[in-house]
């Protein structure tokens, strides 16, 4: 959609295209790296609310501690503004490292700062300074990412662009692998003690990896042939408003799919009485399948088109969750969760597969990093980031462990209507 005849500006300079394997490759690790600091929280949420948000009522500690991991989508839109429109003036290559580099600095503070026993309420304070920086930082790692994905091969923009959701099955599977480990090797004791910082202390030991390999990436040929827009923000926000909020009903249902999953362990454990070990495997296993399948899915929205894959994927979700969720509610074995889990994760892959290019492709290369940005962050940090907290308020609420199921229905049904307008809006 961007206009091949613009000129070059200075500092765009059209550049080689790299390799498929180094693009998706190099993307994809920083892409992963970046988002393990923010689902890890997510999967230490009730090693959290002890330390950091002790109270008498478990429920109301866990509670708490979700809600702060839900501070940081409150931040995301702010980030999205900011680094989406500087990746359309300075390049989504400067853009990603600078959200890299933020992210970083809230993770050193999430792994060095005293629990609440230590030092009282600056413990729970730091914690969510740490996550309101992470919320920034991550703000624009979409946006950025994607859109140097989606422009290195407009005729395989749903390949190269299903790479975004694919890195983040490798985050999934990775913090996994930690959750699995910690509660495996260690002691409930250890664990509490000093257990749970070994992943944030993994990510900040990697993480300078990322941040290497993005700064030797050249920016895909299709910005470089673009205009840079004056006022991307405006133009995003205003001029198209309409795509704007058609991108973020797209991203509703993708959001609240993946965080659901990553609610997942915790259901697991305090609804349906598995030991963590095991919740954590049918979670690993979800981030495995989305890193295996959302490629084959986005390479075939390159042939049969973005809307119809998703409209089908929505509809079988539809179908399916609520059965899901009473059979595992009212069957609760590793079986049945691993079954629940592989359902989802097949199905969720179709609809994450085409989603990040159907969201490229409703704008121009001059807006795409902000376009990206803005509906990707307002989409989730309305629907998607609070998901694990409203999954245990639901299930509090209403006194029924299905209650998650109903949420996700919400999410379909917003979507079939974001589809149409994509549709209408020349999304094929």
């Amino acid at each position: 959609m961007s206009n091949p005849t613009a000129s070059l500006l200075p500092g765009r300079q059209a550049v080689a295209p790299p390799s498929t394997l180094k693009v998706i490759t190099t993307i994809s690790i920083g892409n992963a790296l970046e988002w393990f600091e923010i689902v890890i929280y997510g999967f230490m949420a009730v090693t959290i609310a002890k330390l950091f948000f002790p109270a008498e009522n478990a429920a109301v500690s866990l509670l708490v501690a979700l809600g702060t991991f839900g501070v940081t989508f409150v931040m995301r839109p702010v980030g999205s503004v900011v680094l989406g429109a500087y990746a359309d003036a300075a390049g989504r290559k400067r853009a990603l490292s600078l959200s890299m580099g933020l992210m970083l600095c809230g993770t050193l503070l999430v792994a060095v700062t005293p629990t609440f026993a230590q030092i009282g309420l600056w413990a729970p304070a730091i914690l969510i300074v740490a996550r309101l920086i992470q919320g920034f930082a991550a703000g624009g790692e979409f946006g950025s990412a994607t859109a140097l994905l989606a422009e290195q091969d407009p005729k395989r923009r749903g390949f190269f662009a299903s790479w975004q959701f694919a890195s983040q099955g490798i985050t999934t599977f990775v913090a996994a692998s930690f959750g699995i480990g910690l509660n495996t090797l260690l002691t409930q004791e250890e664990l509490l003690s000093w257990g749970w910082r070994i992943p944030f202390v993994f990510g900040l030991l990697i993480g300078p990896v990322g941040l290497y390999i993005r700064r030797h990436l050249g920016e895909g040929a299709e910005f470089a042939r673009s205009v840079q827009e004056p006022s991307p923000v405006r133009t995003t926000l205003i001029d198209q408003r309409g795509r704007t909020l058609t991108a973020m009903g797209l991203i509703i249902l993708a959001s609240i799919l993946a965080y659901t999953g990553l609610f997942m362990p915790t259901f697991a454990v305090r609804q349906l009485g598995l030991p963590p070990s095991v919740s954590f495997a049918g979670t690993f296993w979800l981030g495995l399948l989305q890193f295996l399948l959302v490629p084959v899915f986005g390479s075939l929205s390159d042939r049969i088109g973005r809307v119809a894959l998703m409209r089908t994927s929505a509809l079988s979700m539809l179908v399916v969750i609520v059965p899901l969720f009473w059979f595992m509610v009212n069957h609760p074995s590793v079986a049945t969760l691993m079954l629940t889990v592989t359902a989802i994760g097949v199905i969720a892959s179709a609809y994450w597969g085409p989603i990040a290019a159907a969201m490229s492709e409703l704008f121009q290369a001059t807006t795409r990093g902000t376009g990206l940005s803005v509906s990707y962050s307002l989409g989730v940090a309305i629907f998607g980031g609070f998901a694990p907290f409203i999954s245990a308020w639901l299930i509090t609420a209403t006194g029924s462990k299905i209650a998650p199921a109903f949420y996700v229905v919400f999410g379909v049904l917003v979507s079939l209507v974001a589809l149409r307008s994509a549709r209408r809006y020349g999304v094929r």
